[in-house]
C-alpha cells in the first residue's frame, strides 16, 4: 500500500505556495518522497487558471489593493478563484499508478474526498456536471451553491494544485470576482450551512482521512523540522520610516538582505527566541512585539524540501539607536519601506516588515 503523507502548514503565502508544489513534485518524480498532501491556508489572493477571462475580476486594481488582495497567474486548470483565511486549501502531490491514470477519474476522487468530507459535518454535497467544484443544492435549482473550488495541472500524472474547501472564509470577498466563472451561482461556506463558526484543524483531520482513504494509502503524518524567528527592526512613521535590515555573506549565495532571523533553540519560545536573536545580531536589548504572525515556506532549493514555520515580531528603536554587528553579518543599513521590501528576496520578510509598520510604537 502506497502511503500519503499529510502535512498540516497553517498559512503560507500564496508565493511560497507555488514554490512547496514545485519542490514537493520534484521530490516526488525523483522518487525522494512519496505522495504527499499539503493541508494549508494562503492570505487573500486571486488565482487565475490558463482559461481564466480578466474580465471575471469585476473589482477595480484599487478595490483589491484595499481589499489586501493579490492576483497570481497560475498553470492550472479553471478561470479565476479566491483563496482567504479561514478556507481549507489542499495541494495533493501524487505520481499517480498506471490504474489511475484518467484526469477525469483524479477530478473525481478529489470530489469524493471533499463531498465525504462535508458528510461527515453533516452537509449534503455533491457534483454538477457543467460546473467544476462541489455544490450544495442541485443543478437548475436556483439556491444552488458552491463550497469547494477544483482547479489541478497533472504533468508526467504527476498532480499539482488541487482544491479549496470554504470553512470560515469571508465570503464578501467573492464579490471581487465571478467565481470560476460562473455567474448563474452563489458560493457558501460550512460556517454559513451550519450555523456556527467550524474548527479548521478538525476538517483538516478529516480531509486526511477521507483524502488517504479515497486514494488507498495508508496516512504518515509530515512535520516541519526547523522554528525560526523573524524580527523587524523599524523606527519612524509614514515617509520618515526606517526599516533595519542586515547584509549577509555566504560563499554559496552571495550577499543578501534579510532582517534579524533565527532558530529556535530546544525549549525556547518564539519571544524568548527573538529577543536573544536580536542581542546577538545588533546589540540591542528592546522590546519585541509579537505579530501574531506564523507562517511556513521551503528552506532553499533542497530536495526533499527543508519546512520552516516562522514567527514574526516587531521592534520599535529609536532613531539614534546603535547598532553592533555579531559575527553573522557584515553591514547594516537603516533604509526607507521601498528598499527594504525591494531587497528582501522572502515573502514572509516583507510580510513581517509590512506588519512592523502597522504596530503601534513609543
Amino acid at each position: 500500500m502506497n502511503t500519503l503523507t499529510v502535512f498540516r502548514l497553517g498559512r503560507v503565502e500564496y508565493e511560497d505556495g507555488l514554490k512547496l508544489m514545485h519542490l514537493f513534485g520534484e521530490a516526488r518524480l525523483q522518487e525522494l518522497i512519496g505522495d504527499a498532501l499539503l493541508l494549508l491556508e494562503h492570505p487573500p489572493v486571486l488565482t487565475l487558471g490558463r482559461a481564466a477571462k480578466r474580465e471575471n475580476i469585476t473589482a477595480t486594481d484599487a478595490r483589491l489593493a484595499e481589499e489586501g488582495v493579490e492576483v497570481f497567474d497560475t498553470n492550472r486548470g479553471g478561470d479565476v478563484t479566491y483563496h482567504g483565511p479561514g478556507q481549507v486549501v489542499g495541494y495533493p502531490i501524487l505520481l499517480l499508478p498506471p490504474e489511475r491514470r484518467d484526469v477525469r477519474r483524479y477530478v473525481r476522487d478529489v470530489e469524493k474526498g471533499l463531498i465525504q468530507t462535508l458528510a461527515a459535518f453533516g452537509l449534503t454535497a455533491g457534483a454538477i456536471p457543467k460546473w467544476p467544484g462541489v455544490w450544495l443544492g442541485q443543478e437548475g435549482s436556483p439556491d444552488a451553491r458552491k463550497i469547494g473550488a477544483i482547479g489541478v495541472h497533472l504533468s508526467r500524472w504527476l498532480t499539482t494544485h488541487g482544491f479549496a474547501l470554504n470553512v470560515n472564509t469571508n465570503l464578501e470577498h467573492f464579490q471581487l470576482i465571478v467565481p470560476c466563472g460562473i455567474r448563474e451561482a452563489g458560493v457558501t461556506s460550512m460556517q454559513r450551512e451550519l450555523g456556527h463558526p467550524v474548527s479548521v484543524p478538525d476538517v483538516e483531520e478529516v480531509l486526511a482521512r477521507e483524502f488517504t482513504q479515497v486514494f488507498d494509502a495508508q496516512r504518515v503524518d509530515g512535520t516541519v523540522g526547523l522554528r525560526t524567528v523573524s524580527v523587524a527592526v523599524v523606527h519612524g512613521r509614514g515617509p520618515e520610516a526606517r526599516v533595519l535590515l542586515l547584509l549577509r555573506r555566504t560563499p554559496e549565495r552571495g550577499g543578501f538582505w534579510q532582517t534579524v532571523t533565527g532558530r529556535l533553540e530546544p525549549g525556547e519560545s518564539p519571544g524568548d527566541a527573538a529577543r536573544r536573536e536580536l542581542a546577538e545580531e545588533t546589540g540591542l536589548a528592546l522590546p519585541v512585539v509579537d505579530l501574531a504572525y506564523r507562517h511556513a515556506f521551503a528552506l532553499g532549493e533542497a530536495l526533499p524540501p527543508r519546512l520552516v514555520e516562522e514567527h514574526g515580531f516587531a521592534v520599535h528603536a529609536a532613531p539614534d539607536t546603535q547598532v553592533r554587528l555579531g559575527p553573522e553579518h557584515d553591514a547594516f543599513e537603516w533604509v526607507n519601506v521601498p528598499t527594504a521590501l525591494a531587497r528582501l528576496p522572502f515573502r514572509g520578510l516583507r510580510e513581517t516588515v509590512t506588519r512592523a509598520l502597522r504596530t503601534p510604537g513609543p
